[in-house]
């Protein structure tokens, strides 16, 4: 591990370098070289690893080395890799913010709830490891407070006791789900990213099928369907089939 260690800082100090220098594309190069070391490919794949901060870091370097050589969808992918990683890093948001502001395409969901939208942007705040940490917390403060109501013999302790644990008990009971939907978004892996400069969506998995809608390079989908080499994709409120080819899950 150390010796893993030592190269992928030597990797990543050489990575900087090159991107100081204004060689992007040989900076992107070695950013990539340096997230093949992972034992499993996804980003989501890191969120245990102790190294999950440092793998944000090289994905956001990734994404800036990407879009500084105009690969609006790379930059995007690195971008929300990095999110995926580490929420909580505001470089990231911005970036990938102004990188979607470039993208052809300005889809909106007309049909999603403002609550629903509200709820995701909350789970996404933290990341799954902290969710879960959270969660443990909050129930064992719970179980703490409902240990003083039942044995103590102060009235306003055994209150307290009680409205501690039962609020506590909640939240831990929606940090719980919170890292439940995030485990099963990373899992799953049902977003991504249109890499191909423009696809038409068709109404079934074929070649020949009717050409439904059109999107553009560096706009995210949902992926809700795959047969064969072909993928059901839900964008706005548009659904259709396009080839695997044509994108790359998140």
């Amino acid at each position: 591990m150390k010796i893993l260690f030592i190269l992928l800082t030597t990797l990543f100090a050489e990575a900087n370098i090159q991107y100081a220098e204004g060689n992007y594309a040989e900076a992107a190069a070695t950013y990539e070289q340096i997230l093949e070391d992972i034992p499993s490919t996804g980003a989501a794949n890191l969120q245990y690893s102790d190294l999950s901060t440092d793998y944000a870091v090289i994905y956001y370097n990734l994404g800036n080395a990407y879009f500084k050589q105009g690969e609006l969808a790379q930059s995007i992918l690195a971008y929300e890799r990095a999110l995926r990683l580490k929420p909580s890093m505001k470089d990231a948001k911005h970036n990938l913010l102004f990188a979607q502001a470039q993208i052809i395409d300005n889809i909106e969901d007309t049909q999603s709830f403002f609550l629903s939208n509200w709820l995701k942007a909350v789970r996404n705040a933290l990341s799954q490891r902290t969710w879960t940490a959270l969660s443990i917390s909050l129930f064992i403060l719970a179980l703490v407070g409902f240990f003083f109501f039942a044995f103590s013999r102060t009235i306003w302790l055994r209150k307290t006791a009680f409205y501690l644990s039962l609020v506590a008990l909640i939240i831990s009971i929606g940090a719980c789900a919170n890292a439940g939907s995030l485990y099963k978004r990373d899992t799953q892996r049902a977003e991504a990213i249109i890499t191909q400069g423009v696809v038409n969506a068709k109404a079934s998995p074929d070649r020949s099928g009717t050409e439904l809608f059109t999107i553009h390079e560096g706009t995210k989908v949902k992926i809700t369907e795959t047969i064969g080499d072909w993928c059901c994709i839900h964008v706005g409120n548009n659904i259709g089939w396009m080839q695997l080819a044509h994108l790359e899950r998140i």
